[in-house]
């Protein structure tokens, strides 16, 4: 079984994955968000110029700047 990690401003409209872990340079305004590890995430979409992005997570949409989303380390569900 191959497992892809990579960050979740990577991820493209549609894209599911498992937030895995977060780097130092993730603000405390994610996790009081709801990205914890475990948690999944789907991106939704891009604003016109690709930032902030929308995400889902525990049922509710989430915008997020690009930076922030540099900082969640996630492994793509298959």
């Amino acid at each position: 079984m191959r497992v892809s990690h990579t960050v979740l401003a990577r991820l493209r409209p549609g894209m599911r994955a498992v937030v895995r872990r977060l780097r130092p340079e993730a603000t405390v305004r994610l996790l009081e968000m709801g990205l914890l590890e475990g948690t999944e995430v789907q991106v939704v979409r891009f604003a016109p110029l690709g930032d902030p992005m929308e995400i889902r997570v525990r049922g509710y949409l989430l915008s997020i700047r690009r930076r922030e989303a540099e900082a969640v380390e996630v492994e793509l569900c298959t």
